[in-house]
């Protein structure tokens, strides 16, 4: 599957979660032959969840043809489901690219979509849930590869993804390469990062903390699945 000459399309919105789009940019950017792209509506600047301002570098109406389409989650993605224009962008450029791929809750834009449908697929734990209401089927893995769909789990399991999609693109040889310019070796200092790993009472705690958010992405997931229904 090694192509000279790829190129690389991250939706980039207001109120996303930056960590989703970066870590997996940072990979794909030291690709050989690969050309990565930010993209909006517009080339305004768009500020992330947590205040960062990124720039985009190509607008909906003049981005290219895309070999791959990776969608980022963050709370901004709730917007985006009912988002007429970003999802038109979104399944026409679906419709040419080789892989069809997402980070966190960027699977829940993707099922908003039409794109999920009858796909093995993962998102965030605390939505995973919410993946087969677009008629995807849900997964509680780090990285699921169904077909061309391509789908990363919570925030930094983007960098899972795309060094899995790297291996694919280029090989194995320089996609390890990669992870040890990176020095992706990580070795957290609390084993939490996981429902399967943390306690029950650091779980309890996010999910209270999470609760009325979650509730509101469950909304705007039932609405673009009835949308969907149409």
């Amino acid at each position: 599957m090694r192509d000279s000459s790829i190129t690389v399309g991250f939706l980039l919105f207001p109120a996303l979660t930056q960590l989703d789009l970066t870590g997996p940019w940072e990979v794909f950017a030291r690709l050989p032959g690969v050309n990565v792209h930010l993209i909006w509506k517009d080339r305004q600047p768009v500020i992330s969840d947590r205040g960062m301002a990124i720039l985009p570098d190509t607008s909906f109406a003049d981005c290219p043809p895309l070999d791959l389409l990776c969608i980022p989650g963050g709370p901004g993605q709730i917007a985006l489901m009912d988002d007429s224009e970003t999802l038109a962008f979104v399944r026409e450029k679906a419709r040419t690219a080789k892989w069809v791929t997402s980070v966190c809750t960027g699977s829940l834009v993707l099922g908003a979509a039409g794109l999920l449908r009858g796909y093995r697929a993962t998102t965030h734990w605390g939505s995973l849930d919410q993946l087969s209401l677009l008629g995807a089927i849900p997964v509680e893995q780090r990285v699921v590869w169904d077909r061309n769909r391509i789908t990363g789990a919570g925030v930094t399991s983007g960098i899972d993804y795309a060094l899995t999609v790297a291996e694919a693109i280029v090989g194995r040889e320089t996609a390890e390469l990669i992870q040890l310019q990176m020095e992706y070796d990580p070795h957290p200092p609390f084993n939490s990062g996981s429902p399967r790993t943390a306690s029950t009472a650091r779980l309890d705690q996010a999910r209270a903390q999470m609760k009325d958010f979650i509730a509101r992405r469950r909304a705007a997931t039932e609405a673009a699945a009835a949308k969907l229904m149409r």
